[in-house]
């Protein structure tokens, strides 16, 4: 599988290169990212989105940061300033800080060392985390596909596939995943608003790989769980509290409401790097709020009066009560049980 995103070597360092997703589902297009400012406008504008992407792409503007940085004076410092920089480009994907909290460890383990070399070994391992995504991405997959029923229908919200992951998804992973030992599940896809996710992207994954996908719109969910139509729902998320409250794209926590009410698993399907171990619930968790345009936008043509008041937060935050459990690399936990991963 093609990665959503990836470090080229090449005997200047290299550059990053990812797909862009503002384009699709009508242009397939992949772009080189060759400075720190290109990548923190790639993470803020969505041209790379998806938690564990976003942190793939923070881990590149460290190594971005450090190639502009190799004639400075202050050399680490400013490596420093400019991994602050990228972290703040989106607020409440947590695997953004992670991965650039994992770049920064090596630098400072190694900040005695030849420039040269340093930038090397930031590259080394922003390597190392792409591929170890697909990895994890694929276990997630596996212990996923256990909880999904012979011919099921699975509710899916946003994009929590192989375009918000480096390769194979998370959510989708474990519909990928359940998909290769039974050809008869099928996916409902919502359109996930204001920018489409579902509509754009989680459609055009599915459909590529053959998978029966329907799509629907975001208020159609609860109709179709009391005509029996949803069996599993498994979504993603961008960042998980202690307790196992999550945060994930606006909309799911109407969507987890309304399968607690109609007796309908609802799972989370995330890496260990997407919980935040620093916080013990999800009201801790900083929810950005996104241009108001989003909303009042499409095609370029304002669907609504002028004037009128515009909120666009662009994730929202589900209890943990209303979760059945989390799909991490390390197995499936009641959300009260995560916090187990950090006690080992």
């Amino acid at each position: 599988m093609e990665k959503t995103i990836e470090w080229i070597k090449t005997n200047n360092f290299g550059y990053s290169k990812m797909i862009d997703q503002t384009l699709l589902p009508y242009i397939y297009k992949k772009i080189s990212i060759n400075s720190s400012k290109d990548m923190y406008s790639a993470i803020k504008t969505m041209i790379v989105r998806g938690a564990p992407a976003i942190g793939i792409a923070g881990a590149h503007g460290v190594v971005l940061g450090a190639i502009e940085s190799l004639n400075c004076d202050n050399f680490v410092d400013n490596i420093k300033q400019i991994a602050q920089y990228i972290n703040s480009s989106r607020p409440t994907a947590v695997n953004l800080n992670w991965a650039i909290t994992e770049q920064l460890k090596v630098l400072e383990k190694n900040k005695n060392e030849d420039r040269r070399k340093i930038i090397e070994l930031l590259i080394d391992n922003a390597i190392r985390l792409e591929n170890e995504d697909i990895e994890i991405n694929k276990k997630i997959g596996e212990f996923g596909s256990s909880i999904i029923p012979k011919g099921a229908a699975i509710l899916t919200h946003c994009n929590a596939g192989a375009l918000a992951t480096v390769g194979w998804g998370t959510a989708l992973g474990v519909v990928r995943s359940a998909y290769e030992k039974d050809k008869t599940i099928k996916v409902f896809a919502d359109e996930t608003r204001p920018r489409g996710q579902g509509a754009r992207l989680t459609t055009y994954e599915l459909t590529k790989d053959g998978i029966d996908t329907t799509l629907i719109t975001d208020a159609m969910g609860a109709y179709f769980m009391r005509k029996k139509m949803i069996d599993v729902v498994v979504v993603g998320a961008d960042r998980i509290a202690l307790n196992g409250d999550t945060a994930n794209k606006i909309g799911t926590y109407m969507v987890a409401i309304a399968a607690k009410y109609h007796n309908i698993p609802f799972y989370v399907a995330a890496p260990k790097s997407t919980i935040d171990s620093s916080i013990k619930t999800g009201n801790e968790i900083v929810i950005e709020l996104r241009d108001e345009k989003e909303v009042s936008v499409i095609n370029d043509k304002p669907i609504c009066a002028n004037g009128v008041n515009i909120i666009n937060p662009s994730f929202d935050m589900t209890p943990s009560a209303l979760i059945t459990g989390i799909i991490t690399e390390y197995g499936i936990f009641k959300p009260d049980e995560i916090h187990k991963l950090f006690t080992k």
